[in-house]
């Protein structure tokens, strides 16, 4: 890797990411080095616990960078993600140079930087070099209002603030953006982002993951754990349930069994842990009737 966390091939970037604990698939890894070499916001979509996030985390660890991270949320406002002003401090201000300074010197002097706090999006343009990891998650759950607002920032890397001009980053973050896909996102966001769907791993990555993230764990425990996640996601069993265990839920799953100092999966441990792997009710009761066939599979 060369400096600033610049990544020089694909494969420098599967390597990267592997060393601090994330295992991409070329497809992936290939987003993520245009993104860092053509300087673009990068876009992740895909079912809930395929890793989107965990990237996010992983770059930072890579490149050297601060993390900054806006969970969106339905009612986002511009002051919760950009800046607010110290209102308490202005009004401080204003009272004690009221006798001091004419009117225009005291609104010259109270609309300054060390007024403003700073929000994420405005931290990630201020990160000294190498700069900021940013991760805007779910976007999906932020309304239209905010997705608009989004478009300078995303295409640009600057914001406008009234009160203080133009305010262009020291060092362009590197950006990226999750969808659990709630909704469409507006193909103004979407020109703006390189774009890439995050699917679940195929069963030898994810015996990787599970094996790197739990080292503790038996190699026929972890292989039977891989094989049962897999056929949950897959015909004719992954229409009984709302939604498919992530990667996250196959290793909580796994640390869970091995606290449990289990040596073998068999009905009685599944249905005692159900709650690891699902978090609906009917889930967890769908789950009860098809575990015969779910481990005579294979």
């Amino acid at each position: 890797m060369s400096q600033q966390g610049v990544t020089q091939t694909v494969s420098d970037v599967i390597s990267s990411l592997e060393a601090v604990g994330y295992l991409p698939d070329r497809a992936l890894a290939t987003s993520v080095h245009l993104a860092i070499c053509l300087g673009r916001p990068l876009l992740l979509e895909g079912d809930p616990g395929v890793g989107k996030t965990e990237l996010a985390k992983a770059l930072a660890l890579m490149t050297g960078r601060h993390l900054i991270r806006l969970q969106c949320y339905d009612g986002l406002e511009q002051r919760d993600a950009l800046y607010e002003w110290n209102h308490a401090a202005q009004l401080i201000h204003l009272r004690a140079a009221q006798a001091l300074r004419t009117p225009e010197e005291i609104e010259r002097e109270v609309y300054q930087p060390h007024y403003l706090i700073k929000r994420p999006l405005l931290q990630a343009l201020h990160t000294p070099v190498p700069g900021a990891v940013l991760l805007i998650d779910e976007v999906d759950r932020a309304d239209e209002p905010f997705e608009a607002f989004l478009l300078e920032y995303l295409g640009e890397y600057q914001v406008t603030i009234p009160e203080l001009g133009t305010i262009k980053a020291e060092t362009p973050p590197l950006t990226i953006l999750t969808s659990n896909r709630t909704r469409d996102l507006n193909d103004a966001v979407k020109r703006r982002c390189l774009y890439h769907w995050v699917q679940y791993p195929d069963r030898d990555r994810e015996l990787a993951i599970v094996r790197q993230q739990v080292p503790n764990i038996s190699e026929k425990l972890s292989e039977q754990i891989t094989e049962f996640i897999q056929r949950l996601r897959h015909p004719p069993f992954q229409d009984a349930f709302s939604r498919a265990p992530g990667i996250a839920e196959s290793v909580e799953w796994a640390k869970a069994l091995v606290a449990l100092n289990t040596l073998s999966l068999d009905p009685e441990v599944i249905e005692g842990t159900a709650g690891v792997l699902f978090k609906q009710r009917d889930d967890v009761a769908a789950l009860t009737p098809l575990l015969t066939d779910l481990l005579a599979t294979g």
